[in-house]
């Protein structure tokens, strides 16, 4: 099982819910790759399936029809190996109020078979910062606090993918920077992790590869940068030394003035910047400053939800 490629394979997952009398599909022939050793970031709106997809890998929901694998292993056929594989950090803060970070973690190990001579709590509860909080009652803990116990429980028994449902929701900035820089040092131990989040700057911070999801579909599927590359608008701002009337060869880069600002968007697959500065030089317009911008993960996610 060793010398599996993805720690994570659907092919043609389909689920339908019950609701009302009515039929509800929360995956309509999903397909998903996630590669070993990866931080996978699996994005889309509210109702997209994500979290569907999330039981479905923890055995909570049953799918309907299709395949899935988790590092190697058919979760049909066997059942309790595939989930020793993976530790799943829910999105619902569900803590039992009167257990300490300690006990809890033990309790999550010992469910797990994990010898007392193997466990890790307290390197755990020191990684996560809750150290200081090790035997105080759960229910004294912050959100963040118990944001994080949550992903100390599901790493009790070492597993090889971390899965996370909306792992900062809730949380501080000063707390999801830590938290953020937890999950890249437990990537590079060789944990593969798949995150859902609604933080797109959380995605572009953290994800080598992202899948986005709508309606139980999968709508698109690549490495950061292919996604971004999606975006071919970029935007660039000139200081200028004067008032000036636009030449009509800037025309095509819908050009704003404002207070002396020059404003121009330009498709970065059709010309550069470059060109556009010669246009300047060539009507004797001088600048002072120059800034440009381009689309983030948040105009690729606008951009394919929508379905342009």
């Amino acid at each position: 099982m060793s010398d599996y490629k993805y720690s994570i394979e659907a092919k043609n997952v389909n689920k339908t819910f019950l609701k009302k009398y009515q039929e509800v599909k929360a995956l309509i022939d999903f397909n998903i790759t996630i590669k070993r050793g990866t931080i996978h970031g699996l994005l889309g709106p509210n109702g997209a399936g994500k979290s569907t997809f999330i039981n479905v890998l923890g055995g909570l929901v049953k799918k309907n029809s299709g395949d899935v694998s988790i590092c190697g292993i058919d979760i049909d056929k066997n059942t309790k190996l595939s989930k020793f594989k993976i530790g799943i950090v829910p999105q619902e803060l569900n803590i039992d109020p009167f257990f300490s970070p300690a006990e809890l973690l033990e309790l999550q190990a010992g469910l797990y078979g994990v010898p007392k001579r193997k466990r890790k709590t307290d390197e755990i509860l020191e990684n996560l910062k809750l150290i200081d909080q090790r035997n105080a009652y759960a229910r004294t803990l912050s959100g963040g606090m118990r944001r994080r116990l949550l992903i100390g429980k599901a790493l009790v028994h070492d597993p090889e993918i971390i899965i996370l449902d909306e792992p900062t929701a809730g949380v501080d900035i000063d707390i999801r920077a830590s938290v953020w820089d937890y999950i890249k040092r437990i990537n590079k131990q060789g944990k593969t992790i798949c995150l859902t989040t609604h933080y797109l700057e959380e995605a572009e911070n953290l994800c080598d590869n992202i899948s986005i999801i709508n309606h139980g579909k999968k709508i698109i599927e690549g490495t950061k940068n292919e996604l971004l590359n999606i975006i071919s608008t970029k935007t660039v701002l000139f200081v200028l030394e004067r008032n000036i009337s636009v030449p009509n060869q800037l025309n095509e880069f819908k050009p704003v003035i404002t207070n002396n600002i020059l404003k121009l968007s330009y498709d970065k697959n059709k010309t550069n910047i470059k060109n556009i500065i010669d246009i300047l030089y060539s009507n004797q317009i001088k600048f002072k400053e120059i800034n440009t911008s381009e689309g983030d993960l948040e105009d690729v996610f606008i951009k394919v939800t929508k379905g342009e």
